[in-house]
């Protein structure tokens, strides 16, 4: 694709009000995570509800800490799969830890999950590696 092509294409893709492909250094610049946690089975339901509608403050905080297009999905055996995008978990995880909103978001969601050995569920969860990112490989591809 030449280059006049590719600005086309973003620029039709913005007016349609679709977000234009990344480029691989802007994508580089974003850390993706993975992360996975064990949410108690006979808590389920209640963990769900309580992510339903997230108290605003703490919607805010992620925000101001650099979280980007978190979602956490669940599994009926309690299974829970996180993923963000941060610049570095580092320092995203430090700046939630200096919001008074994620000490009391934390606390109350601690008691739904196993195995934490005293962590939070913000630090205590395994991080996943990630082994394939379309987007990395057909940039490879047109490089």
């Amino acid at each position: 694709m030449t280059t006049k092509t590719a600005a086309l294409v973003e620029k039709s893709a913005a007016v349609a009000g679709v977000p234009a492909r990344r480029t691989s250094t802007e994508r580089n610049a974003v850390r993706r995570v993975c992360f996975q946690l064990q949410v108690k089975p006979e808590r389920l339901a209640e963990y769900t509800e309580h992510h339903r509608a997230v108290w605003p403050e703490m919607l805010r905080a992620l925000k101001r800490s650099g979280w980007h297009n978190y979602s956490l999905f669940l599994r009926e055996d309690g299974l829970l799969i996180g993923y963000v995008e941060v610049e570095s978990l580092e320092a995203a995880q430090a700046a939630m830890d200096a919001e008074e909103v994620n000490a009391r978001w934390q606390a109350q969601m601690s008691e739904f999950f196993v195995d934490l050995d005293g962590a939070r569920p913000d630090t205590g969860f395994l991080e996943l590696t990630e082994v394939f990112h379309l987007e990395d490989q057909l940039d490879a591809l047109e490089n």
